[in-house]
């Protein structure tokens, strides 16, 4: 599986999300908790992502700020809920342009032989609030964010 995955089953206030990538579980952690790795592959491909906050600890805060190709900025935030690791890591999310409606991320990292599957289940207060994060063109972005996180691994894997 190197399509991205994602679910958002009838009834459940959850999305899904689950992609194999071609490279360690080491490495694919690093890319979600280096702010570094993360500015050069989050986000749709027209955005330039600028991590502003990135405490990878139980308790830390992360904040970072999406600009697209007119200008506008879109700003996410969020707080740690246990020390992230290579087993896994939890989170709120928070897109500032809808205050108020907090997802709770759960992200495993997935040893296979060498690759790795990267499984997200994201929890929300209502299906109506999860609607409405679909609504937004949320796949869009987690789309292209798995193939330029794609590309990254592909360069970090060969010195680049």
């Amino acid at each position: 599986m190197n399509d991205t995955l994602i679910t958002a089953p009838p009834g459940i206030p959850q999305i899904v999300i689950t992609r194999r990538f071609d490279a360690p579980r080491d490495l694919v952690f690093r890319a979600y908790t280096e702010p570094e790795l993360l500015s050069r592959w989050l986000g749709p491909r027209d955005h330039t992502m600028t991590v502003e906050r990135y405490e990878a600890r139980d308790g830390g805060r992360w904040r970072y700020v999406g600009e697209d190709a007119e200008g506008h900025l879109h700003g996410f935030h969020g707080i740690f809920h246990g020390t992230p690791s290579p087993d896994g890591m939890v989170q709120t999310f928070e897109y500032e342009g809808a205050p108020g409606r907090v997802s709770l991320d759960t992200y495993t990292f997935e040893d296979d032989d060498g690759r790795t599957t990267v499984r997200s289940v994201s929890s929300f207060p209502s299906v109506e609030d999860r609607d409405r994060i679909v609504a937004q063109g949320m796949e869009r972005g987690v789309r292209d964010s798995a193939e330029r996180l794609t590309e990254l691994l592909t360069d970090l894997k060969s010195g680049k």
